[in-house]
């Protein structure tokens, strides 16, 4: 009967990648007891996230383009219809931005998403009444304060940076924060 707890120097030499080929791994199969990212428990494949909150935020956003444009006195197929149509829209949108972020200097990124919300809620302010003016300038505010949110979020989760750091971070006493080098 074997001992279910690995060994401290099987486990160790895991970790720095080297593979022992007596205990039946693999180079390429994961790790025992590890999940892949792309399967779920259930033997289905799970969305990444980056498809899935563009969906999501879609929906929502189609949804809610539905109920305003209903209550403004449109009839029900009318506003499922422009609610169906802003989703699809708003959806390929935010899935191109989230597909592409990552080419995106920082100042960019955030832009994009400040522009792609304050649109979006402009639209839906004149969606429900108001002056293209007055809901123009919604979007604009909208838009700002997104831009300056979404600032605020990608410079303060500098390590997330798909072009590095933008600021070095201090050393610590034992070398924490700096990219792990070779040993």
């Amino acid at each position: 009967m074997e001992n279910p707890a690995p060994r401290h120097g099987a486990r160790a030499a895991g970790t720095h990648g080297a593979v022992e080929r007596e205990h039946g791994a693999t180079a390429d199969a994961p790790a025992a007891g590890t999940e892949s990212e792309a399967t779920h428990p259930k033997g289905g494949r799970r969305l990444p996230a980056k498809v899935v909150w563009p969906v999501v935020a879609a929906l929502g956003f189609g949804c809610y383009t539905i109920w305003i444009d209903h209550t403004s006195g449109a009839s029900g197929g009318q506003a499922a219809l422009l609610g169906l149509i802003a989703a699809v829209i708003t959806g390929a949108l935010g899935l191109a931005l989230v597909h592409f972020q990552s080419t995106m200097i920082t100042d960019t990124r955030a832009l994009a998403y400040g522009t792609l919300f304050g649109a979006s809620m402009g639209w839906l302010y004149n969606l429900s009444g108001p002056s293209v003016l007055k809901s123009s300038a919604w979007g604009l505010v909208m838009g700002a304060v997104m831009f300056v949110v979404s600032l605020y979020i990608f410079r303060n989760h500098r390590v997330r940076e798909p072009h590095g750091l933008h600021r070095p971070r201090r050393q610590g006493r034992h070398g924490h924060g700096t990219p792990h080098g070779a040993h």
